[in-house]
């Protein structure tokens, strides 16, 4: 029987630089702390899983430099129980890093990002007869030049590696960054029929659909829906959850729409956001691993993206799954 999540895709350390405020070009800005964190999909999805109290096996699939960074993630992984044998190591490029500079009133971050090793993650490095798990997680597509790069099928080579994994019987799930909407849609789109569950920001669902769907108080509940059905018709087999600061709506391919609005959490306890839809998808991808209800899944989805926003760094407030579902019942949830 399987059991366990995978993911893979890219990898790399934040270093994080809280600041005083967003400076204008040839301006200043105040550094007010530093620290290093865990950055990327995969790398972010597991730890927040670990952290959540997974008792199901992790484990990592990627591409690290040989550096400090590279054996900073090693170290990392086998410290919460995540399999690292399959992340590999090159000496070919340095090991991917984003600067992420957060303002420390509103949260709001901004990546300078080197791609470093994930530029070159490729469909050999996958192996999914090595795994037992049940689950594979893959992100960010959009950010992995070789994987995001055509095959020969025409399609992006990332299609190969999620239909291998469908082929190997793991039932897989897809995150990816936003971009410009023509690439969006030429990337993204023709993945989907490989993916089973996808996790999609708002931005990135106008740009693949087409559907306007409004932002904060003017969000069209009914154009969210059907963006998401837009998505599932791509190909998208089970669910396509589309996600906003305000919470997110599912949509399943049985017709099924279960909404589910943010938590409350006061802009006070805010240390930072990057991170939380890292977070809202281990909550998701927890539950999903364990066959809960989707309203479920989603409930634990919110609450520890609240939970990760705690803390300037993507993880280090993510807490166990009761405490962060604590979090909504203490503060509610947006409707």
């Amino acid at each position: 029987m399987r059991s366990g999540i995978i993911a893979g895709g890219n990898w790399l350390i934040d270093h994080v630089k809280v600041i005083d405020t967003w400076p204008a070009q040839d301006s200043l800005a105040n550094i007010l702390s530093r620290s290093l964190g865990n950055g990327g999909g995969p790398y972010n999805v597991l730890k927040d899983l670990a952290r959540l109290g997974a008792s199901f096996p992790l484990a990592g699939i990627g591409l690290l430099g040989d550096d400090a960074d590279g054996r900073r993630i090693l170290d990392d992984c086998r410290a919460h129980g995540i399999d690292p044998a399959q992340l590999h190591v090159t000496a070919e490029r340095p090991t991917s890093y984003t600067d992420v500079m957060s303002v420390r009133d509103t949260g709001h971050r901004t990546y300078f990002h080197d791609r470093g090793t994930n530029a070159l993650l490729a469909p050999e490095h996958f192996d999914f007869q090595r795994t037992n798990a049940k689950v594979f997680h893959f992100a960010y597509l959009l950010l992995l030049d070789t994987l995001d790069a055509a095959g020969a099928d025409g399609r992006p080579r990332a299609a190969e590696v999620l239909r291998r994994a469908r082929a190997a019987g793991l039932r897989t799930t897809l995150d990816c960054v936003s971009t410009d909407a023509p690439r969006q849609r030429a990337i993204v789109a023709p993945v989907l029929p490989e993916v089973d569950l996808l996790f999609i920001n708002d931005y990135e669902a106008e740009a693949v659909t087409g559907i306007a769907l409004g932002r904060g108080e003017h969000l069209d509940r009914a154009a969210v829906e059907r963006a998401a059905r837009a998505l599932l018709a791509l190909g998208v087999h089970e669910w396509a959850l589309i996600h906003f600061p305000e919470g997110a709506c599912a949509s399943s391919k049985r017709g099924e729409v279960r909404w589910q609005g943010s938590v409350r959490l006061p802009t006070s306890a805010i240390a930072g956001t990057a991170g939380a839809g890292d977070a809202f998808a281990a909550g998701v991808l927890y539950g999903f691993h364990e066959d809960w209800p989707m309203a479920r899944c989603l409930e634990l989805g919110v609450c520890t993206a609240a939970a990760s926003l705690r803390h300037p760094t993507t993880s280090d407030s993510v807490a166990p799954v009761d405490e962060c579902l604590g979090l909504g019942r203490t503060h509610g949830f947006r409707g």
